[in-house]
């Protein structure tokens, strides 16, 4: 038995998708733990490929069993959309295959009108860059006290009674602040009480069925959303998702104990890439910027933005490894990098006259820092064909060791490329 996190060491869009689809193969079930469609997760299998939001990438496999834990906000319209598209597509979702916590709130339409609201009223500069899915608004309420659940579903009385009062306090947010039309009870209930009628058999308790299948012996994989830098807590604030992305939150997000955790795995793309606004330390503004922009695909798969591409930045890789204790590196994307003469490593920045190590706190400290880079020698062969690090070429074996010297950690998992085949298993973190 071993139960494994995984999570991304940057800014999100390392290519966890890929690997926990990898080690799906290994696990019995898959966790999500975390944040909203607001993040994606691209697939290529038999090159077939797969954007997922919500549902858990494991799904691909018919065998296992895919959980949406308590502390991820889904919007159920996007879920069974999802769900729609995967039948379409010959993967058909029941709920022997998938699990919803009742505990899981849900994204309201008020929500995604406030999130565009409020994001439209930010002056240049200060704007987040969120992508109006409803998922900071929805995380405000469950702080708040006033979220509606999934489990709220399943009473038609309490779940009026709760969209009611709701709907009350957000048309005035939304009339008076925000100068939009009011939403009407009869309609927003009809649409989730439609809802309701197709989720109610995916809805339980997410954290009891977890704890059965660890007393039972099973493996169990939690993947989560974005990368430790969007973290609420942790991340370039206010810069950030709206939800905790690293480690520690997989455990709060399905009710499962952290004792029983056995290996976290980060996923670290070979160079750096951003979505949306904050700050980026090793952001390219020239072509090879452009190249890693294009070669690597940088599109966002929930917005289709553009990425933000830049070096390796091995201040935040260091920082990922210390907040999600970090037992092992998945590296991916090294294809992309294929063909650049000079490779470059952030190592520390410099502020002033003093020497960084780790992110600053200040926001304001952003806007004076110069990463410090090592040079390392770049490759031209294209390695998408190796499928052990002895096909690989000698300097991309250096840069390799040179993270795992650098960050302290080994990379037991390196990817070459988008398909399944592509990836190379150096330990398997379920059977040692």
């Amino acid at each position: 038995m071993a139960n494994v996190i995984i999570v991304g060491t940057q800014w999100g869009d390392e290519g966890k998708g890929k690997i926990v689809d990898l080690l799906t193969g290994y696990a019995d079930s898959v966790v999500r733990f975390q944040g909203g469609n607001n993040a994606g997760h691209t697939l290529v299998v038999e090159g077939k490929q797969y954007i997922f939001h919500l549902i858990p990438s494991g799904i691909l496999y018919e065998d296992k069993q895919c959980f949406i834990g308590n502390g991820v906000v889904v919007d159920p319209a996007v879920l069974l959309q999802e769900m729609k598209k995967l039948a379409d597509q010959g993967l058909p979702v029941n709920p022997r295959r998938l699990m919803l916590s009742s505990r899981a709130h849900m994204i309201m339409p008020y929500h995604k009108l406030l999130d565009a609201g409020s994001e439209a009223q930010l002056a240049t500069g200060r704007k987040i860059g969120t992508t109006g899915r409803g998922i900071g608004p929805c995380y405000g309420d469950k702080i708040l006290r006033r979220g509606i659940r999934l489990g709220d579903l399943l009473d038609r009385e309490t779940f009026r009674e709760r969209l009611q009062e709701n709907l009350e306090a957000k048309n005035f947010l939304l009339t008076r602040q925000y100068g939009m039309d009011p939403l009407q009870l009869d309609p927003v209930y009809d649409e989730f009480m439609q809802h309701a009628e197709q989720l109610a058999p995916f809805i339980g308790n997410v954290a009891l069925a977890l704890d059965r299948q660890r007393r039972e012996g099973k493996h169990i994989l939690f993947e989560g959303a974005q990368g430790t830098q969007l973290d609420i807590d942790h991340g370039t604030y206010p810069f950030v998702t709206s939800s905790n992305t690293i480690a520690g939150n997989a455990c709060t997000g399905s009710g499962f104990g952290p004792a029983h955790i056995d290996a976290v795995i980060g996923i670290l793309k070979a160079y750096t890439t951003r979505v949306g606004e904050g700050p980026f330390p090793t952001e390219l503004f020239d072509p090879t910027g452009e190249a890693l922009q294009q070669k690597g695909g940088e599109f966002g798969a929930t917005t289709g933005r553009k990425r933000r591409c830049g070096w390796l930045d091995g201040v935040i890789a260091k920082e990922a490894i210390r907040l999600n204790g970090i037992t092992d590196l998945a590296i991916t994307k090294l294809d992309v990098l294929s063909g650049q003469p000079e490779l470059q490593l952030a190592t520390d920045y410099q502020v002033g006259d003093s020497t960084l190590e780790t992110m600053p706190e200040n926001l304001k400290d952003y806007q004076q820092l110069q990463p410090v880079y090592e040079k390392l020698a770049g490759w031209s062969e294209e390695i998408r064909h190796a499928r052990h690090p002895d096909d690989l070429p000698a300097k991309a074996r250096a840069y390799i060791k040179r993270i795992e010297e650098f960050t302290e950690t080994p990379a037991t998992i390196l990817s070459v490329g988008p398909g399944r085949e592509e990836t190379m298993l150096l330990r398997n973190p379920f059977t040692g």
